[in-house]
């Protein structure tokens, strides 16, 4: 019988009901397929179950793609045998006990190995840590607990197939106009600078959770929507011309990251609201470089404890039905 893995919390909100799968959607980078991939299913109703989810996507064909998970067995086994990629996420509160690297060994053994026919690409180790918001007594065991389950992966024999880092976000900037002027603020940098120090040394990606939605869009909708018809914003700093946000919040993420040594880190955009149709041109900054990136949500959320707006993200409502 396979182990029942620790709880792995994605998302996670208070009333949140047990067993609910909560995972994010992707827009397939190019050179791996079209389209729209995964999608997000959390704070839905009681008697939605994870088979739900993985179903859909059987159901629309969706091959070679990483949803974000919180899983229990029951979700890994639909997914199992197929060519969905997974990218799980360490929840916070389970950092500090993966800063033993014997914790490590066995969070990668019971989530990830005891599951030879699931495919999983990324492991995004904590959420948002920041030093200046709710989550910041967990910012000295990021970088340790990444250190650890890089290496109980590589033990694993799995360095070449999964890839470990962390899922930050554009509140880490304390400048991001124009993007060449990207840069972390700075009592931020002595948590960002070790880690992408430390994904440039194991040619690791940099996970960043971009939303233009919240950047204040409503002043100029064309340019957050891609529907901008010409370039909107010129930067002088690197001569470029940006014709939606998404790019320029990006490259704002690209330039704070060579400030801090880690100009060919990958950004991996781990979450994203309106990225639907992104990622086919790269930015003005990495032109012709495709944007992997995960859409927000696959679900509309309407047991969400927020906002009236944040529970309507996603491309299905709760009973399946498209948007």
């Amino acid at each position: 019988m396979e182990p029942q893995p620790e709880k792995l919390e994605l998302y996670a909100y208070e009333n949140s009901s047990p067993g609910v799968v909560e995972f994010d959607s992707s827009v397939q980078p190019v050179g791996r397929g079209t389209g729209f991939k995964e999608c997000s299913c959390r704070a839905l109703p009681e008697d939605f179950h994870c088979s739900e989810a993985a179903d859909t996507w059987k159901w629309l064909g969706t091959t070679d793609v990483a949803p974000l998970a919180e899983y229990d067995n029951i979700l890994i086994r639909h997914y199992s045998g197929t060519n969905i990629e997974l990218m799980i996420r360490v929840p916070n509160d389970a950092l500090q006990s993966l800063n033993d690297q014997n914790a490590a060994n066995t969070w990668v053994r019971d989530n990830i190995q005891s599951y030879s026919n699931v495919r999983f690409q990324y492991i995004a180790v904590g959420n948002e840590v920041d030093p200046n918001n709710g989550n910041s007594q967990y910012v000295s065991f990021v970088l340790p607990a990444m250190r650890n389950i890089l290496t109980a992966v590589r033990n694993a024999g799995l360095g070449n197939q999964i890839k470990v880092s962390t899922a930050t976000y554009t509140g880490l900037l304390g400048d991001s106009f124009p993007p060449s002027d990207g840069a972390f603020r700075d009592n931020v940098r002595g948590f960002i600078e070790p880690i992408i120090q430390f994904l440039t040394q194991n040619n690791q990606p940099m996970l960043a959770n971009i939303y233009p939605y919240f950047s204040d869009p409503g002043s100029n909708l064309p340019y957050a929507l891609f529907t901008a018809s010409q370039p909107v914003v010129g930067d002088d700093g690197n001569g470029l011309q940006y014709s939606n946000l998404f790019d320029a919040i990006l490259d704002a993420h690209y330039a704070a990251q060579v400030r801090l040594g880690g100009p060919n880190v990958e950004i991996v955009v781990s979450e994203s609201g309106w990225a639907s149709s992104g990622g086919t041109n790269g930015t003005p900054l990495k032109p012709g470089r495709s944007i992997e990136t995960y859409l927000f949500a696959m679900f509309d959320e309407n047991n969400k404890p927020a906002n009236e707006e944040e529970r309507h993200f996603g491309l299905f409502t709760p009973n399946q039905q498209p948007m």
